[in-house]
């Protein structure tokens, strides 16, 4: 493999990693946000008076 085809293969790799990762981590904190929504401190006030 001379040093253009490694050169190419290597960035190609690395940038689908770094895709790949970012949409990984996305679905996860999509996941989170289903799991454990965010109330608004507003919201607690209300609901306690």
């Amino acid at each position: 493999m001379d040093n253009l085809t490694f050169g190419l293969t290597l960035t190609i790799v690395g940038a689908g990693g770094t895709l790949f990762s970012l949409w990984a981590l996305t679905l996860f904190i999509d996941l989170l946000k289903k799991l454990l929504p965010y109330k608004e401190e507003e919201e607690e006030k209300e609901e306690e008076s």
